[in-house]
């Protein structure tokens, strides 16, 4: 056994009060998986080398200042790849892992702290795992900490050995552990947190393996388990962190495994960073929906104003009945008038083309209204649109994005709202009365008047009830509301006008003898209908029956888009009325750029979204359903009957959707398998053509489709398909859902 010596100046009954550390990566080994010889530790693993990421942990605790690379093999390369900011020592000599720390104690014949120990070709631990190994050895006062793991597979990694009371005893090496100790799944990892006094004098005395002469790290820390210091150990859950490199076959699983986690549904939340998808900002609410970030993305739009010295045109803030939206508005509101750049403060909730409406009036800056749309109340977040309305783009979104994620609490300026208030650089101001206006400008109110229509609408707890009902109300509508009142909680349900939410609307129809129904999601940027005995009629169906109207009634000219998930008998409706259909990724931003650049007359989105030219740039249930409305009264037929009218042009297609939890794996399994082995046919189908502009769409013969898509707002993969008969959609989607279950 080796007897454990101690620098006189160490107290060794109280190693938690060396309060230092340092951080000692072994990268000095020879192994190399690449044809040009650089060492392993050095090939890329993400945006990073292996070392890098190793690294990369370590700044987590410590500063570079005090991180210790063991170089050997090819230390040039070691070096200049990592720079200068670090210390390095040299093992001259491949004689194992002790002897590499052994090299690093002796230039710290000084230093009274621990010491985190870490192998440069293990680099996928967790920052969280790192900074528990710590606070667990700071704890427990321990000497020794070692990182562990149980795991459910097979891994040439030394056994914990517990006693009774479960203290560790122990470590056996999986190449001298007989068959009743590989039975044991607690593994000791490789990392360390250890006094410094405590491992020096161990690897003094450390003796050589018999069997290679090499001096092994483990070999000592057995020794200092088995000599009665305190010992303690740190678990970590996640075992895809166990994951070393030695072959290419590890690098290959360890990118996999890096990037997997870039998709874990709540990363950004955790980070506590803000990411924009398809629709915006969206986060849980006090996860990453917080008024820290609600801040500082205020702030990065303040400075990006700022830049383009656009303060004069200032910004219009609105907000929708979720928890925590006005409260955010108000910070939010503070920031832009810190920054000298003056602000509207919309006086109450308002629907979000209200505010799309009121920044394309106004010419503002920004227009910025906090929602989160349709998703569940527990979510919260923020859209953003450009001077015109129109949100903002891809490339606007990821600067602006880096920006607010660079931020720091003392970054962000902010001024009071009461004295903003008094000031006047931060006004209230109500546009509900300019928009209706706008509205009803676009709609046939005394075709409607004329009708006598009797209309139910369901805003889902929403913000759409005061505008759409002035609307009706103005048109001599018989209009009943129901979930109408103020209810944050959306009655414990997403605010989403799908078939499963709108059931009481449904029975009311029937029952009470209405026209039609009409629904909105809780900011009132999407809608749904349904039509005079309470059926739902889909997206797709409403946007094939509104442009036909526009078209063939109202008289209006020009092309159609529609994103790739929506259906593609608007393609063939175009075709009969001598149009254009424009197909775009999802995504309302991308529809009314491509409306823009061909003078489009309707763009429209299977999920609920619509708008016409010479309206607004974005979506907008509300003049949606005073369309739909006037529809009725210009037509004098009901919903169904118009349906099968249209039908006798273009013919039915069917369609199916379904939505299935996205698991990291499946983002990256399901696009790599289809990309590297795309199907000539699904099922009996022939595949004419596939696209991956967003997703993986598949296209067969005769306007028939399918594709497999990732939410941007959700953690969801989203299959969806058309095709001439309900059994061919049938067929289609067990295909779709079985090429998924495979790679599960």
């Amino acid at each position: 056994m080796v007897e454990v010596a101690r620098a006189e100046t160490v107290d060794s009954t109280a190693p938690e009060a060396h309060a230092e550390l340092k951080a000692v990566i072994l990268a000095a080994g020879r192994e190399a998986i690449t044809a040009d010889g650089r060492p392993l530790v050095l090939q890329t693993l993400g945006e990073r080398s292996i070392l890098q990421c190793v690294v990369q942990n370590a700044l987590q605790v410590v500063r570079a200042g005090d991180i210790y690379v063991v170089v050997g093999y090819r230390q040039e390369d070691v070096r200049s790849h990592l720079g200068p900011k670090f210390h390095y020592a040299v093992q001259e000599e491949a004689l194992g892992t002790g002897h590499a720390v052994l090299q690093v104690t002796k230039l710290l014949k000084d230093f009274h702290g621990n010491l985190l120990i870490l192998y440069g070709d293990t680099p996928l631990f967790r920052p969280d795992t790192i900074r528990g190994l710590l606070n667990r050895h700071q704890l427990r006062k321990a000497h020794l900490t070692l990182l562990t793991a149980v795991v459910d597979r097979p891994l040439p990694y030394g056994r914990i050995i517990r006693d009774a009371a479960g203290q560790i005893i122990d470590i056996i090496e999986d190449i001298e552990a007989s068959p009743e100790v590989r039975e044991i799944h607690e593994l000791n990892v490789g990392a360390y947190v250890v006094d410094v006094g405590v491992i020096s004098a161990a690897l003094e005395k450390l003796s050589s393996s018999p069997s290679d002469g090499e001096y092994r790290l483990t070999d000592c820390v057995h020794q200092l388990i088995r000599s009665g210091l305190r010992i303690a150990n740190y678990q970590l859950y996640d075992q895809d962190e166990v994951q070393g490199i030695n072959t290419a076959e590890d690098l290959e699983q360890a990118e996999f495994i890096l990037q997997k986690r870039l998709f874990r549904p709540r990363r950004q939340e955790e980070q506590n960073m803000v990411a924009f998808g398809t629709g915006g900002w969206r986060a849980i609410i006090g996860e990453g929906f917080t008024m820290h970030n609600v801040r500082r993305l205020s702030q990065a739009l303040s400075n990006e104003i700022t830049r383009r010295n656009d303060e004069k045109h200032g910004v219009i803030i609105g907000y929708d009945r979720r928890f925590l939206s006005k409260q955010a508005a108000e910070a939010s509101s503070e920031v832009f008038a810190g920054n000298n750049i003056p602000t509207i403060l919309l006086s109450e909730d308002a629907p979000t083309p209200l505010v799309t409406y009121a920044t394309a009036l106004e010419r503002s800056a920004y227009g910025l209204v906090f929602t989160a749309s349709h998703n569940p109340p527990e979510w919260n977040g923020l859209k953003v649109f450009h001077s015109d309305g129109s949100l903002l783009l891809d490339d606007d979104t990821r600067r602006i994005e880096a920006e607010t994620n660079a931020l720091t609490p003392n970054d962000v300026i902010k001024l009071e709202l009461d004295i903003a208030l008094h000031a006047g650089i931060v006004k209230h101001r109500d546009f509900t009365n300019e928009y209706v206006d706008a509205v009803e400008a676009l709609i046939d109110l005394d075709a409607i008047r004329k009708a006598g229509l009797k209309v139910i609408v369901d805003p889902m707890y929403g913000v759409g009830q005061l505008t759409l009902g002035t609307v009706l109300t103005e048109a001599r509508c018989r209009v009943t509301f129901i979930h109408e009142r103020h209810n944050p909680l959306f009655g414990g349900r997403s605010p989403a006008p799908s078939l499963e939410g709108l059931r009481m609307l449904s029975s009311q129809i029937a029952e009470d003898g209405y026209d039609v129904g009409l629904a909105m999601d809780g900011d009132a940027d999407r809608i749904a209908i349904l039509d005079e005995q309470g059926r739902y009629i889909s997206v797709n169906d409403l946007l094939l029956l509104l442009y036909w109207y526009l078209h063939e009634v109202r008289g209006e000219r020009g092309g159609v888009v529609r994103n790739l998930a929506t259906t593609h008998l608007l393609d063939r409706l175009a075709r009969h009325m001598g149009e254009q259909c424009y197909e775009v990724p999802v995504g309302f931003k991308h529809i009314v750029n491509v409306m823009q650049q061909h003078n489009a007359l309707l763009g429209g989105e299977s999920s609920g979204g619509l708008t016409i030219r010479g309206h607004i740039l974005g979506k907008d249930g509300i003049f949606a359903s005073a369309l739909v409305v006037e529809m009725l009264a210009r037509t004098g037929q009901k919903i169904s009957e118009l349906r099968d009218r249209v039908y006798a042009i273009t013919g039915p297609l069917y369609d199916l959707e379904e939505g299935i939890p996205a698991t990291p794996e499946m983002r990256i399994a399901v696009p790599r398998r289809l990309k590297e082995a795309p199907s000539s046919h699904i099922g009996r189908y022939p595949v004419t053509s596939i696209s991956h502009a967003d997703g993986t769409k598949l296209f067969l013969e005769n306007d028939n489709w399918a594709l497999l898509r990732f939410s941007g707002t959700e953690p969801v993969l989203r299959l969806s398909v058309q095709a001439d008969t309900e059994e061919k959609a049938t067929e289609l989607m067990q295909w779709l859902r079985q090429f998924v279950t495979a790679e599960k």
